[in-house]
């Protein structure tokens, strides 16, 4: 499979296998159940939905303040516009293949501002190990508050031995990925070995660098945004503003996890948010209408910065080819 058609089909599949699930689930609706859920549409208070956009944007600033921090760490300063310009272009991308922005941020960071890919690759994969721990922080606040009602959704979609399988097979990748990395004389290993040492010093400039509490309280704050983000939707609609705070966690953490791992949640997001709130007894109608208002207003949130940025990128001095 040559390389064009392998980006082709990593881009095309996701999205392909998005629009299914729109048009199943549209399918598997009634008309009056459709009829019901355009009412929630029409009757939704905006208001809400509009100051969830503006969380959005804070997060972008907040990301865009933090890091700064990393990159003056490794003796490459960079101005406020210019780092929010490039994370808003790497949400952007990120609609296309998951966490190809990433890759773009670091990209972008080398053509204009002559910083080493794997450095500033490795602050950028810094913030994310920082962001995965938060989340794990969140994971585990969702089991502690929810437990009974995830360990039914879990039982009833994914079997005990499937779950044991799954763990087994983790452990397993990961201790032989660890013993690979440590004494493989593999000449492709080896490659991968000096590129890691490569990205180090940008890893671990998050925790050496000075500024750790100001990166901390911005991390803190990055999470705080995306929290009431969510949950400020839930006023939109008249059905969704009963549920429990433990259930906001619930269904926050289960939207991180599928914009993560698909292109930004497309089709997937609002299928699953759907079914999280429907364990609240939430009506699926309901579930699937914040849903998709959740998501639409993040898309266009998105969208609008992303295209932005790409037009204000090019003012920026470029200083290297």
């Amino acid at each position: 499979m040559n390389k064009k058609l392998k980006n082709t089909l990593s881009i095309a599949l996701p999205i392909l296998l998005g629009v299914f699930l729109i048009i199943y689930t549209y399918n598997s609706f009634t008309g009056e159940q459709l009829d019901k859920m355009k009412s929630y549409f029409v009757n939704a208070n905006y208001f809400f939905v509009g100051l969830s956009g503006i969380l959005a944007f804070l997060g972008y600033i907040l990301r865009a303040y933090r890091w700064r921090y990393t990159l003056e760490y490794i003796g490459h300063p960079s101005d406020f516009k210019f780092n929010l310009t490039v994370i808003s272009i790497a949400y952007f991308l990120n609609l296309t293949i998951p966490r190809s922005g990433e890759i773009s941020r670091a990209a972008i960071l080398t053509q204009y501002k002559e910083v080493p890919f794997d450095k500033g690759f490795g602050t950028i994969i810094a913030e994310r190990i920082v962001d995965f721990i938060i989340l794990i922080l969140f994971i585990l606040t969702a089991v502690i508050l929810e437990f009974s009602t995830l360990k039914s959704f879990l039982l009833e979609y994914i079997p005990v031995k499937t779950l044991i399988i799954i763990a087994v097979l983790g452990l397993f990748s990961g201790i032989l990925g660890l013993y690979l990395l440590l004494y493989s004389k593999i000449p492709f290993i080896l490659k991968i070995k000096e590129k890691i040492s490569g990205l180090s010093q940008g890893i671990l400039s998050v925790f050496k660098m000075p500024n750790k509490t100001p990166f901390l309280i911005q991390t803190i704050l990055i999470w705080f945004t995306y929290i009431l983000m969510f949950y400020s939707v839930i006023y939109a609609l008249d059905e969704t503003r009963i549920i429990s705070f433990g259930a906001v966690i619930v269904a926050f953490v289960i939207g991180s996890l599928t914009i993560a791992f698909t292109n930004g949640g497309f089709g997937f997001f609002p299928v699953l948010i759907a079914k999280i709130l429907l364990l609240y007894n939430i009506p699926e109608e309901a579930g699937n209408a914040f849903g998709w208002i959740v998501w639409t207003s993040q898309l266009i949130v998105t969208i609008f910065f992303g295209g932005l940025a790409f037009l204000i990128l090019p003012t920026f001095t470029k200083k290297s080819n």
